[in-house]
């Protein structure tokens, strides 16, 4: 089978994989890829769902631990049930941002609320990790809850645009990020067309439903589709549409092993020793399971 080639305002498309997160809990992976780790500082993109759970059913994703990034959950339906190390718990709900810097260290947990959980529900959402620029890695651990009322929306003619967090399309997010970022929630009518923002270094596509044309060539979707630097880039729609559009200044290289990010190959290590020898602090009302350390 002959490859296409890209268009030339385009580095890369990647396509997520799926992953299962244990107990038939599957996602689709972006990145990290072989081909591409990071774009800006996203250094880790799952496509959850869309999943039916049925009454009596939920997630169950015990307490694990992170250091050296940020956690971003945001939901097209359904909910989840976040507790952390720091105390907090929150449901997050479609449109909301649960923003959780892990920074030197933090534990949570994300499972379905009991009452969800008796009437089954459908779950569907992204969750990313940003990494944090070396001079923030081994800040304090933090959590921040964004409902969606707050977050900057736009209408243009066919596209309805939410930024999540960062600056884009002349909005900046409630949401604090520690290095220049852009992430928005776009959805688009047959026919409409949205430019890439221009004010970033590093900007990429994934397209969540329909489909998207960009320079004559069409995705489909779960295609993560990167720009190259400083290229005018055009998405055309001809059926109904929801991308998320992301990306920003580069970092440079990170390590990541499982749950951990960092600048430091030590760190991580250390990181690792103590999640196995139960240094992390326990995450209140979930304190009894735990995602053992696995096994290289």
């Amino acid at each position: 089978m002959t490859e296409v080639a890209l268009p030339e305002v385009l580095e890369l498309v990647l396509h997520a994989r799926p992953r299962d997160l244990g107990g038939g809990f599957m996602v689709g992976r972006a990145l990290p890829s072989a081909q591409r780790r990071m774009v800006g500082s996203f250094i880790f993109f799952d496509h959850m769902g869309p999943m039916d759970m049925a009454p009596g059913t939920g997630t169950d994703v015990r307490p694990h631990p992170h250091i050296g990034l940020a956690t971003v959950t945001y939901l097209f339906s359904g909910e989840i049930f976040h507790r952390d190390s720091l105390g907090s718990a929150q449901a997050i709900r479609p449109g909301d941002v649960n923003w959780m810097i892990a920074g030197r260290g933090i534990a949570h947990s994300e499972r379905t609320a009991p009452e969800l959980r008796a009437q089954g529900h459908r779950l569907h959402g992204i969750q990313a990790w940003v990494a944090l620029p070396t001079e923030h890695e081994e800040d304090a651990p933090a959590f921040f809850h964004h409902p969606k009322s707050s977050l900057p929306a736009i209408e243009r003619a066919g596209v309805k645009l939410r930024v999540i967090a960062g600056t884009a399309y002349g909005e900046t997010s409630p949401v604090v990020v520690s290095s220049p970022t852009f992430y928005v929630d776009a959805q688009l009518a047959a026919g409409a067309s949205l430019d890439f923002p221009d004010d970033h270094e590093e900007r990429a596509c994934y397209v969540v439903t329909g489909e998207v044309q960009i320079a004559g060539q069409t995705f489909g979707e779960r295609s993560l589709i990167i720009a190259r630097p400083g290229e005018r880039v055009t998405i055309d729609t001809t059926q109904p549409s929801q991308i998320m559009l992301l990306g920003g200044a580069p970092l440079g290289e990170r390590n990541i092993d499982w749950n951990f990010v960092s600048s430091s190959k030590e760190r991580i290590e250390k990181a690792r020793s103590d999640w196995k020898e139960r240094r992390f602090p326990l995450v209140p009302g979930d304190e009894i399971e735990f995602i053992p350390l696995p096994e290289r």
